[in-house]
C-alpha cells in the first residue's frame, strides 16, 4: 500500500552486473529504497542523468565524496532528506561505488519508493 502522492518503482540489476537499469524519475523524488532477500554484499551508490537519458554521471557530494548509501539483503533504506535525490531525469543504482563495482550473483530486483515534488 502506497501512501498518497508516492509510488514504486523496479530498478534491475542483471546477473553479472553491477549497475541497474535506468529508472525515469521525471517528477519525483526518491524516498526510500527497498533492498531484495537475496543480495551479494555491497554498498549503493549512483549515477544520474538531467538531460533525459542521454549522458549519465556518477553522483558525488558537494564536499567531493561519492555519495553512497549503506545497504544489506532485505532491508528498507529510508533516504535523508540531505540526499535530497529530486529534479532528476533519470537514475541508475549501482551495487558498490564507481571505483569498486559489486558484481551481482543473479537478477536483482530494488523497490524504489518516490514522490510528488513539491
Amino acid at each position: 500500500m502506497s501512501i498518497i502522492g508516492t509510488k514504486e518503482v523496479a530498478a534491475t540489476i542483471d546477473n553479472g552486473a553491477s549497475l541497474s537499469d535506468a529508472v525515469p524519475l521525471r517528477g519525483y523524488s526518491l524516498l526510500r529504497i527497498v533492498m531484495p532477500v537475496a543480495w551479494t554484499a555491497a554498498d549503493l551508490s549512483f549515477k544520474m542523468s538531467d538531460d533525459e537519458g542521454a549522458t549519465y554521471r556518477n553522483v558525488y557530494w558537494d564536499w567531493g565524496a561519492e555519495m553512497v548509501v549503506a545497504a544489506d539483503a532485505a532491508r528498507v533504506i529510508e533516504l535523508s532528506p540531505f540526499v535530497k535525490l529530486s529534479h532528476v531525469d533519470n537514475i541508475k543504482i549501482r551495487s558498490g561505488t564507481a571505483g569498486t563495482p559489486v558484481i551481482q550473483g543473479a537478477i536483482r530486483e530494488l523497490l524504489l519508493v518516490v514522490s510528488t515534488r513539491g
